[in-house]
């Protein structure tokens, strides 16, 4: 299984803190919170290549980077050539720059960049592996239903089904939100492209590209538990410093 760490966004919520360096390389409790990330994949196993793409005005520092961090396989640092923000290829513009010039077949597990959980991802593997042929996603519950109209809202059947999904809903009708954590079959890899190919201007929202998927195949969800912070902005950034552990 390969992974992708989708690092390449300008993080623009967060200037000027990240005007000149990439939002994964902020520290939470002393470390880079891309750390924790590849942390996670390494304990996980069963990942042989983790891909970093970033951007052309970030890339010098994740090399930096790269030099430093301990993981047993490899780690691919990708330039998607984007400049600025305004250039930005998007999330899932990037998943499909990756997938095409790294030729990927395997099965591809994608992370969000400022993705920051407390639970481990052997979980998660287990169950993608159990329904090995269907995409599946990491979900979270929310303590507060209404701030679920920040993220894409799930609704999960008996099955663990993805039975209703919803970008940013104004009126939430689930506490389920999707973390920015999606394994992909090998299989299924080409439906990115086909995505864009009919959805280019929602190249940044992957919560349309599960939506999409959803209605083509069956989605499977995974609720993550223990904390987990989207360092969207200084208050998340904020509550993240203080209370991850």
């Amino acid at each position: 299984m390969k992974a992708l760490i989708l690092a390449a966004g300008y993080a623009t919520r967060l200037y000027p803190l990240t005007k000149d360096y990439p939002k994964p390389l902020l520290e939470v409790r002393g470390r880079p919170i891309i750390d924790y990330i590849v942390g996670k994949l390494k304990a996980a196993g069963g990942v042989n290549e983790i891909y970093v793409v970033t951007n052309s005005k970030f890339i010098r520092f994740f090399r930096g980077w790269a030099d430093k961090v301990k993981f047993p396989g490899k780690i691919t640092l990708i330039d998607d050539l984007t400049k600025s923000n305004r250039a930005r290829l998007g999330s899932i513009g990037d998943m499909d720059f990756v997938i095409k010039k790294q030729g990927i077949k395997d099965d591809l597990l994608v992370v969000g960049g400022d993705n920051l959980f407390s639970a481990g991802l052997k979980g998660f593997l287990s169950f993608s592996r159990a329904h090995r042929h269907a995409p599946c996603i990491g979900l979270y519950r929310l303590k507060n239903r209404k701030d679920a109209s920040r993220y894409g809202v799930a609704k999960l059947d008996r099955d663990k089904k993805v039975s209703g999904f919803i970008e940013k809903p104004s009126r939430p009708e689930s506490d389920l939100v999707a973390m920015c954590l999606y394994y992909i079959p090998g299989v299924l890899l080409g439906s990115v492209r086909k995505y864009l190919r009919y959805n280019k201007k929602e190249a940044d929202t992957t919560g349309g590209y599960i939506a999409w998927l959803k209605s083509r195949v069956d989605v499977y969800g995974y609720i993550f538990k223990g904390s987990w912070f989207d360092i969207g902005d200084y208050k998340y950034l904020n509550a993240a410093k203080e209370k991850f552990a």
